[in-house]
């Protein structure tokens, strides 16, 4: 009987060159243990479709060029089809293609990134018996059905156009975050010559767009008790996701488990970052702002012909809609208070039902669609918390801005809906949602809620009742 061995095992990240020669039982023993220890997770806009795209009914109907292309794939990367049969394209982005693949070599491992194989245990083959009679041959049907189940994994092939630093730091941010439930495991990667393979799990899940507007105050505490869990384990790692949207949160309401995917887009947090004026005291802020042309000399109409200022760089890199402000004014000492955020918009979309809430074109279109809510007065404030400066004449925009519970109602066509036209108010359920999402919209990043505290906040606690008091209730 074949030994099993850990090909995901907690070691020391480092890649390794994957050969793949004729010899599968050479390599299974050399190269997999080494290849497969390393690698980790998903690409931003590939991993946008591919969990769009997680659908057995799809399956048998391959489309002829993408059949054409697997077969390409598996001509080039020498080995492949010894161990994964390939099945279907699930994704396709800028820097990679995913595919939904059978792992042929999947009992000759020690799998411990499986979920469901933990839940689901492989029942004991019933007890032989002189006379089996139709409920024994049932038995042995179905225990036969599950030892020949098929394992899914998800190949994602890494196109050679992608910086190795790039691949290298996902890969290794994914090599810290093993273990984690929430957190999509690596279960090992390739690499042979120019092209880099990463093997990760099948997670079948239900569409965002399929189950958001019928999602209830407790199905969304279930779901964001999920999601901030797992923001609570990247974030302890002092890791920012920075790509944090609904297709990123492969999520299943009836299991009523999520799993966090896709850190193309993911770095260390004070990584590249240069002091910004937000992480200073306010008084300092104060004295800056006053001292500055902008304050004494009042805005200007248009762009200084010869701008002699320093330009400003910062990492703005995730999706339009779900960027933070602080993204947006380019702070240059951004957190992981980004992804809290990111986290908020996926919450005032479900309580408004209208996906994407935000649909901006570009960064400026962003922060207006942020003023419109806000308000001018706390966006100049923002502003300037990180040294800029907000300006806008569009008429719409107001000072003061609106309350979350007024837009929620006017999302949702509540203002107008009840008796004779007046508002049908939020439920104390809602508004409960609403608290935790104005924890979550906090313009000041330091003011804003983390991962941890969401956990505890009175939207996302489990009430832990002891003996005692479940006796009391019975």
């Amino acid at each position: 009987m074949a030994t099993t061995r850990f090909r995901n095992a907690k070691t020391p990240f480092e890649i390794h060159h994957d050969v793949m020669e004729e010899s599968l039982e050479e390599e299974e023993e050399v190269v997999m243990e080494e290849s497969r220890d390393d690698a980790e997770e998903l690409d931003q806009e590939e991993e946008e479709e591919y969990s769009d795209g997680y659908s057995d009914d799809s399956d048998d109907v391959v489309d002829p060029k993408v059949q054409e292309d697997m077969n390409q794939f598996q001509e080039t990367f020498k080995g492949i089809k010894d161990r994964f049969r390939l099945i279907n394209r699930i994704g396709e982005g800028t820097f990679s293609t995913v595919y939904k693949a059978e792992d042929l070599l999947y009992e000759h491992y020690d799998n411990d990134w499986d979920i469901e194989e933990k839940e689901n245990k492989w029942t004991s083959p019933p007890l032989k018996k002189r006379r089996m009679g139709m409920q024994a041959l049932m038995d042995m049907n179905e225990y036969g059905m599950q030892r020949r189940r098929p394992k899914y994994v998800a190949i994602k092939k890494i196109y050679v156009t992608s910086s190795p630093s790039r691949i290298l730091n996902e890969l290794d941010l994914l090599n810290d975050l093993r273990g984690y439930d929430s957190v999509c495991p690596l279960i090992t990667a390739f690499r042979h010559t120019d092209q880099v393979v990463a093997v990760l799990p099948y997670f079948k899940h239900t569409d965002f767009r399929e189950y958001f507007r019928n999602m209830i105050v407790d199905d969304m505490r279930i779901y964001f008790r999920s999601l901030f869990r797992a923001l609570a384990a990247v974030h302890s790692k002092g890791i920012i996701h920075r790509d944090i949207k609904p297709t990123n949160f492969l999520y299943e309401p009836d299991k009523k488990r999520g799993v966090l995917v896709d850190f193309g887009l993911a770095e260390r947090q004070g990584l590249d970052a240069k002091p910004c004026i937000c992480t200073e005291s306010a008084d300092h802020r104060r004295r800056r702002v006053a001292n500055s042309v902008t304050a004494n000399m009042g805005p200007s109409n248009g762009y200084p012909k010869n701008d002699s200022r320093p330009s400003r760089r910062a990492n703005r890199a995730g999706t339009r809609g779900f960027r933070a402000p602080e993204v947006l004014l380019k702070c240059t000492d951004q957190t992981t208070k980004i992804d809290i955020w990111s986290a908020g918009v996926i919450l005032l979309t479900i309580l408004s039902k209208r996906f994407p809430f935000f649909n901006s074109a570009d960064d400026v279109e962003a922060m207006i669609e942020i003023a419109t809510i806000f308000g001018i007065k706390r966006m100049k404030a923002t502003g300037y918390l990180h040294g800029v400066m907000f300006e806008t004449n569009i008429p719409t925009i107001g000072n003061a801005g609106f309350t979350l519970e007024k837009i929620i109602l006017w999302s949702t066509c509540r203002n107008d809906s009840g008796k004779d036209g007046k508002e049908v108010p939020l439920t104390d359920e809602e508004k409960s949602a609403v608290r935790f999402l104005e924890r979550c919209f906090e313009l000041d990043p330091n003011k804003r809620i983390s991962a941890e505290e969401a956990l505890e906040h009175e939207f996302l606690r489990e009430d832990v009742y002891s003996d005692d008091e479940e006796m009391h209730v019975l």
